[in-house]
């Protein structure tokens, strides 16, 4: 299935009656520098214990998000790289107030922009 280039980013998704249900962005115009990335929370639905669903005014910051674009990693005291150990498309943990909310402005939804050293773990 083909899906037309909508605002300088790639999108692939689910196309029913014409209408794209679920999207995802493969190309974004921000860049992280250094050993920063930009990762889109996954918020998932909260219950208690006995199946009550927790309102948005009750949850807690999410802590897991999907890698969507990885900067060159940071400079040694030679001067050389030091690549990051995510990369793009990577699901990670992140600890839950690391991090600076922005904008995209492909899509207008939150983002973050973390430091490597802000990723507790990846998902495997």
């Amino acid at each position: 299935m083909r899906v037309p280039k909508r605002g300088g980013a790639h999108a692939r998704g689910l196309r029913v009656a014409g209408r794209i249900l679920k999207t995802e962005v493969l190309n974004m115009k921000l860049k992280p520098l250094g050993d920063r990335l930009i990762v889109r929370a996954i918020e998932e639905e909260q219950k208690t214990a006995s199946g009550i669903v927790l309102p948005d005014t009750a949850k807690e910051k999410p802590e897991k998000g999907k890698v969507l674009a990885v900067g060159d990693g940071k400079l040694d005291d030679a001067g050389k790289r030091i690549p990051l150990d995510v990369k793009e498309g990577d699901e990670v943990f992140y600890s839950k107030y690391g991090g600076s909310e922005i904008k995209d402005p492909d899509s207008g939804d939150d983002v973050l922009v973390l430091r490597e050293s802000d990723v507790l773990a990846k998902v495997a």
